[in-house]
């Protein structure tokens, strides 16, 4: 572990999350990382364990005989890292490279975020509050992560595929958040302040 949080001997591997990587990724191009994109995942719906979510990223869910999971048969995504109820801390893809996490989506006239993001899924759906182990290992992450790249924003899923998305849904709480100290100054680009820092409407 080197002094920064990450392995000294794996770029860009968290030192303290538990590995379980995934092929669901592919190198990015010649773009600075700006961005954290959180999402939430439960599987099957309204299940909170993490095992299934790790077999989806890993290629290694059998959905034989699972209608509720039938629909992901064949499906290739993986978020960098997840954070389970307990506040567990997995990382599937090195955030040095492009998880396949946020599919067609665009920030600030920028289309293909999988290009500039890191993905962070909490274990949680639109219907249940996160917990505090949660909101405490997201800051912890997102300040380690801020020793690497430099981070400006801070978007869930829906904010870049808006209609397509709802997650982080409507129990994360966005106000907590981006008042933690680890998150100081990144933004959460929305319509009513696109023009306030100075940025063209689409």
């Amino acid at each position: 572990m080197d002094s920064r949080g990450f392995d000294a001997r794996a770029p860009g591997w968290l030192a303290r999350a538990r590995r379980c990587p995934s092929p669901n990724h592919d190198s990015r191009p010649a773009t600075a990382v700006d961005t954290v994109v959180i999402h939430f995942i439960s599987l099957p719906p309204g299940r909170f364990a993490t095992t299934t979510v790790e077999a989806l990223f890993c290629n290694r869910l059998d959905v034989h005989g699972r209608p509720d999971l039938a629909d992901l048969e064949g499906l290739r995504v993986s978020s960098h890292l997840l954070i389970g109820r307990r506040g567990e801390l997995l990382q599937f893809v090195s955030c040095d490279d492009r998880a396949w996490h946020a599919g067609v989506s665009s920030l600030l006239e920028r289309s293909a975020c999988n290009d500039f993001s890191i993905g962070i899924e909490l274990v949680g759906d639109e219907h249940h509050r996160f917990t505090r182990r949660q909101y405490a290992r997201l800051a912890s992450t997102v300040a380690v992560l801020r020793r690497r790249y430099r981070l400006r924003f801070a978007v869930g899923h829906a904010d870049i595929a808006p209609g397509r998305k709802i997650d982080p849904g409507p129990y994360f709480d966005w106000d907590q958040v981006l008042a933690l100290p680890a998150f100081a100054g990144l933004v959460r680009p929305l319509p009513d302040n696109v023009v306030a820092m100075g940025i063209p409407e689409r």
